[in-house]
C-alpha cells in the first residue's frame, strides 16, 4: 500500500445560501509529461526553471495554417518571424516546414542567413536598417520592406553608389477599425504618404517594387480588420498597375493573430473568443478576391505569423521554493521562475498546472518568482491546490517572445531543450553561468590594482 500525500489542513470561510457566480471549481488534472516525457524527469536532468519545446507541436501548427490558408487562397506562403522566437532549432523546423524569414534587425538577417536561407527567401523588416545592412541585403536580393522615407533616400543613395538594383516593397499602415491604430511603422494610405513613396520609388531606375505590406497590430481578435487590410492593399496593387504599369507580385499581410493564450482582465478563457486561423484565412482572402484580379494576376500572399504558431509549443517549468501567508491571509507562492524569463506574464494569464498530484482542496493564491523585486509577480491571483516546497508546476503557452524578450537579471537564464519527434530530447541553448556574464566584460586596469592591494592588506 503506497503512502498517501499529507495534505496541511487549511481553513476555508463559507457563506451559507450564496453561490459563487463562476460556479464550482474545476479541478484540473495535473500536468505529468509533455509529449510523453515525465516533468519530473527533464527537470532532474536539465534543471528548474526549465524552457521545453515541443518540435511536435510546431510542425502541427505551420502545416495546419498552411491547410487553411491554402484552401481558400491559391497562393500563399509563410515566412517565420524570428523575432518571436530565434532560436535555431525552433527556426529550423519552420524553414523545413517550407516557412521563408522574416526578420527585424541585422543581427535576425544574419542568423537566418547562417541556417541556410536564400536571401530572396528573406523578409528585411523594421524602422532600424543600416546602411551596411541594406548593402548586404540588397547583394542577396533580400525582399526589402521600406519603413520610412529616409530609408528610401539611404536606398536610392546605395543603389546608385554601388550600382545595383534594389527589390523593394513598402509597409502601410491604414485605418481597419481598430483603435488605437498601428501608424507608427510604415506609410500612411489615408494621408496620401503611402502613394508619394510608391511613386519616388516607381521613378527610380534602380528600384524594383515588387511588393505591398501591411501588419495591422498584434493579438488582434478581429477578423473582419484583417479582410479590410487585404481589401485596401489588393485595390492599391490594382491602382499601382493601372496608373504606373507596375504588377505587384506579392501582398503582406504580417502578422498579428491571437493565440490562445489570455489576457489579463478578459473575463473568458482565449480559446472561446479568439478567431480562429479558418476566420482568419477567410476574412484575408475575401479580401484579395473583392478586387477582382485576373486570376494569372493573383498576387501572392504572404504571412508572417508568429505567436499564433509557436505560443502553445512552449512551456516553462518551475519548482516551488517556498509558502507564505501575506498580511491579508492570501497564501503566496515563490517558485524559481520570475519575470525576467517570463515576461508575457505582465500581460497574460498563463495557464499553471501542478505536475503532481495534489489534494483535492484549492485556494486563491498569488504566485511570485524569485527576484527581490516586488514586481516579480507570475500570477496575482491563480486557484492552486496546496503544493510543498519542490513539487513542480507546468507553465503553458510561452513559446512566443519570452525566449526573446528574456533578461538576465539576478537570476540567469535557463536551459532550453527540445522534445523531438522521435521522444528524444535535445538541449537547444544552454543555461547561462557567471563566465558567460563575465565574458562580456572589461575591468579597468586601476580596478585590478586595487583589487590585489586590498587582498594583501587582508
Amino acid at each position: 500500500m503506497t503512502k498517501k500525500r499529507y495534505e496541511r489542513p487549511v481553513i476555508s470561510k463559507h457563506y451559507s445560501g450564496l453561490m459563487n457566480k463562476y460556479g464550482g471549481r474545476q479541478m484540473t488534472p495535473p500536468k505529468t509529461h509533455l509529449d510523453g516525457i515525465a516533468v519530473k524527469e527533464l527537470t532532474e536532468k536539465f534543471g528548474s526553471p526549465l524552457f521545453v519545446m515541443s518540435e511536435k507541436q510546431i510542425r502541427n501548427n505551420q502545416q495546419n495554417a498552411n491547410r487553411i490558408f491554402k484552401n481558400r487562397y491559391p497562393k500563399v506562403q509563410f515566412a517565420w518571424s524570428y523575432k518571436t522566437n530565434y532560436l535555431d532549432a525552433v527556426c529550423s523546423v519552420f524553414h523545413q516546414e517550407n516557412s521563408w524569414a522574416e526578420v527585424v534587425s541585422s543581427f535576425e538577417y544574419e542568423k537566418a542567413k547562417k541556417l541556410g536561407v536564400k536571401g530572396e527567401h528573406i523578409i528585411f523588416n523594421g524602422p532600424d536598417k543600416s546602411s551596411e545592412a541594406l548593402l548586404h541585403a540588397i547583394k542577396d536580393t533580400a525582399k526589402i520592406h521600406i519603413d520610412h522615407f529616409d530609408e528610401l533616400y539611404e536606398i536610392k543613395k546605395i543603389t546608385e553608389t554601388e550600382k545595383l538594383k534594389a527589390k523593394v516593397a513598402i509597409r502601410i499602415n491604414m485605418d481597419v477599425g481598430v483603435y488605437p491604430k498601428w501608424d507608427r511603422f510604415g506609410f500612411n494610405l489615408e494621408n496620401g504618404e503611402a502613394w508619394q513613396a510608391i511613386q519616388r520609388i516607381a521613378s527610380n531606375k534602380n528600384l524594383q517594387l515588387i511588393g505591398l505590406h501591411s501588419h495591422i497590430g498584434t493579438y488582434m481578435m478581429s477578423a473582419e480588420a484583417y479582410r479590410l487590410a487585404a481589401q485596401k492593399l489588393s485595390l492599391l496593387a490594382k491602382s499601382i498597375k493601372t496608373d504606373l504599369g507596375i504588377a505587384i507580385e506579392y501582398l503582406d499581410l504580417g502578422g498579428g493573430f491571437a493565440s490562445h493564450n489570455t489576457l489579463l482582465g478578459q473575463y473568458l478563457p482565449a480559446e472561446q473568443i479568439v478567431p480562429t486561423f479558418e476566420q482568419f484565412a477567410d476574412a484575408i482572402a475575401s479580401g484579395i478576391f473583392s478586387a477582382s484580379f485576373k486570376t494569372e494576376e493573383l498576387p501572392l500572399l504572404i504571412l508572417e505569423t508568429g505567436r499564433a504558431l509557436v505560443d502553445d509549443a512552449g512551456f516553462l517549468l518551475s519548482t516551488v521554493l517556498a509558502n507564505k501567508r501575506l498580511a491579508d491571509q492570501r497564501r503566496a507562492i515563490i517558485i524559481d521562475a520570475g519575470v525576467n524569463i517570463l515576461f508575457t506574464s505582465f500581460w497574460y494569464k498563463h495557464k499553471i498546472t501542478p505536475a503532481q498530484e495534489s489534494g483535492m482542496h484549492s485556494e486563491d493564491v498569488t504566485l511570485y518568482g524569485p527576484l527581490c523585486m516586488n514586481i516579480d509577480c507570475v500570477r496575482e491571483s491563480i486557484v492552486l491546490p496546496p503544493l510543498n516546497k519542490g513539487d513542480r508546476l507546468v507553465i503553458e503557452y510561452v513559446g512566443a517572445y519570452d525566449m526573446t524578450q528574456w533578461m538576465q537579471f539576478i537570476q540567469m537564464r535557463p536551459n532550453v531543450v527540445m522534445i523531438m519527434e522521435d521522444g528524444t530530447v535535445e538541449l537547444i541553448r544552454k543555461s547561462e553561468n557567471l563566465e558567460y556574464l563575465l565574458d562580456r566584460e572589461i575591468l579597468p586596469v586601476k580596478f585590478k590594482k586595487s583589487s590585489k592591494q586590498s587582498k594583501t592588506k587582508h
